[in-house]
């Protein structure tokens, strides 16, 4: 998913026909099924609206129930030090009065003066008890705790206190004893998804399933149909917080290494890339599109002299791939940067910013890491201190021994990445590799040649565990070898004339790369479908929610 232009691998096609079939019947199905589930929630928001009406008399009605939303509207200002975090609840809070938000994860009466009620907040989660005692929680008060529907919005008094016995099935192993409870905004009673099972794994389903038991496997459609609830999972509170960490680590280093956050246009009036696969649309009575990449606009920063640049930002492809690795629209992490004499010098960029970022996860993200890992396991991984470079010709040559046959003017299809991937990490040890001068055939216009073999370009992919993460090459500076490069590619000169007569004003030599955000933390990760790192992900069938 990188922001250089990519050109649909050869056995693309195949897998896209197949995918769009199967996703167009999942989407029928799944849009039967919400229409059924509406009404069921109707239902039960009827029922739950018609026992409210029925509330006994209570003298410690005070202590608990639906905070009014009057009380709600920011009435008096909070002292905020009042609050505890869920994740901040250990030992050393022993025999002290706290006070705490979260979500109602569960709830089980034991008897009519006893019930538990797991609170989480950002993926931390507490046992509360709320026990009946005289002049402070009445059996009412167990009652409306043991009725609290899942995923409410609670607010919960008590003192922290010690279990003798470990807690299983929450990360705090310290109780709250309830003195006081409200609910602050009330979920629906029947959720879509429930978050038990949408945070199970793959492992804990087949396992069941060899017990003789069946458990709810939530399926992708439905996870992002709900979105908003599958956020909620521990899985998916650490593939965002490891995400937000990439962007972080990204900016902070170039920051480092003298470079300038940019903004790009998204709105542009010709492709920034060639080919047709962009988003059309009017632009007050003219042709425009969505920009495939910050491309065009990184180089024209170089040519006015900002030396370093990079971006994060939106990009926009209108291919119709329906595979685990494309979207429509990703988040692209753009670098471009004047070169002093060799393209390798951007590599080098590559290199040390990956293996920064790779250690920083590594160290600063391991719950996170782990979170992901208990629903999603995979390995860690494999990376060197100075990542490999290889050159195209050796890619091909490490194929070909393992009796795989590639054109070597010619790009690798997604079979061949991957098995390369496997030979350069029995090899070599690492997952995580440069590939570089490729043939010049198969990379964008923009793409310097060779100096001593013009089928060959000053370009190079990165991969992550056999799939290619970044495109990055010397972008030709000279104007008039750029509009004949960019005339072969079957691009109107016209549309994107901005950008050449930039070059023809001086410009310095220089390079850059792109990587798609999503893809990263997908690869990193090990999972197998790029719409789990995508907040909201569009492709060509999904534009909602």
């Amino acid at each position: 998913m990188s922001s250089e232009s990519e050109i649909p691998k050869p056995d693309q096609e195949g897998e896209d026909e197949s995918s769009k079939s199967a996703s167009k019947k999942a989407a029928k199905k799944e849009a039967a099924k919400q229409e059924k589930l509406r009404r069921r929630q109707e239902a039960a928001l009827a029922a739950a609206a018609a026992s409210s009406l029925s509330i006994e008399e209570d003298p410690l009605a005070s202590n608990y129930g639906n905070i009014p939303l009057q009380d709600l509207q920011s009435k008096v200002e909070a002292d905020l030090k009042a609050w505890t975090q869920v994740g901040d609840l250990t030992h050393e809070l022993t025999e002290k009065e706290v006070l705490i938000r979260g979500r109602a994860q569960t709830t089980r009466a034991v008897g009519k003066n006893m019930a538990f009620v797991v609170v989480r907040e950002k993926g931390f989660t507490v046992q509360c008890v709320v026990t009946a005692r005289p002049d402070v929680v009445s059996k009412q008060m167990v009652k409306f705790a043991a009725g609290l529907s899942r995923e409410s919005i609670v607010d919960i008094h008590g003192v922290v206190s010690v279990p003798s016995i470990a807690i299983k099935g929450t990360t705090q192993q310290v109780e709250i004893q309830v003195s006081k409870l409200y609910c602050v905004d009330k979920a629906m009673p029947t959720l879509p998804i429930n978050i038990e099972d949408a945070s199970r794994s793959e492992k804990e389903i087949e396992e069941a399933l060899e017990a003789g038991e069946q458990l709810v496997r939530v399926n992708q459609d439905t996870r992002l149909n709900y979105r908003v609830l599958d956020f909620r999972t521990s899985a998916n509170q650490g593939i965002f917080r490891i995400q937000c960490q990439v962007c972080n680590i990204f900016r902070q280093f170039l920051l480092s290494e003298d470079f300038v956050e940019i903004h790009t246009p998204k709105l542009i009036a010709g492709s920034s890339e060639g080919g047709s696969a962009v988003f059309k649309l009017d632009y007050k009575g003219q042709a425009a599109c969505l920009a495939q990449s910050p491309q065009l606009h990184k180089q024209m920063a170089i040519c006015g002299d900002f030396g370093r640049v990079f971006e994060i930002g939106p990009v926009f492809r209108a291919e119709d791939s329906y595979t685990h690795r494309h979207l429509c629209e990703f988040t692209g992490l753009d670098v471009e940067m004047e070169i002093k004499q060799h393209y390798t010098e951007v590599m080098d960029i590559v290199d040390h910013l990956f293996v920064t970022m790779f250690d920083h996860l590594n160290k600063k993200c391991s719950k996170d890491l782990e979170a992901v890992g208990r629903q999603y396991p995979f390995e860690p991984l494999k990376y060197l201190p100075k990542t490999l470079r290889l050159r195209f010709e050796e890619g091909v040559q490490m194929l070909k021994e393992a009796g795989v046959e590639i054109d070597p003017y010619g790009d690798l299809n997604t079979e061949s990445e991957r098995k390369l991937g496997q030979l350069v990490l029995e090899k070599y040890g690492t997952e995580f590799y440069i590939l570089h001068r490729y043939p010049l055939a198969v990379r964008p216009f923009y793409t310097m040649p060779c100096y001593d073999d013009p089928k060959y370009s000053n370009s190079f992919d990165v991969f992550i565990r056999g799939e290619e993460i970044i495109s990055g090459a010397q972008r030709v500076h000279v104007p008039e070898l750029l509009v004949e490069r960019a005339q072969a590619c079957g691009i109107d000169v016209s549309t994107i004339s901005t950008y050449t007569d930039s070059f023809r004003y001086g410009a310095p030599p220089h390079g850059g790369f792109g990587a798609g955000l999503e893809r990263v933390v997908m690869l990193f990760c090990g999972l197998n479908n790029i719409r789990k790192t995508s907040l909201f992900p569009r492709d060509p069938l999904r534009i909602a929610p």
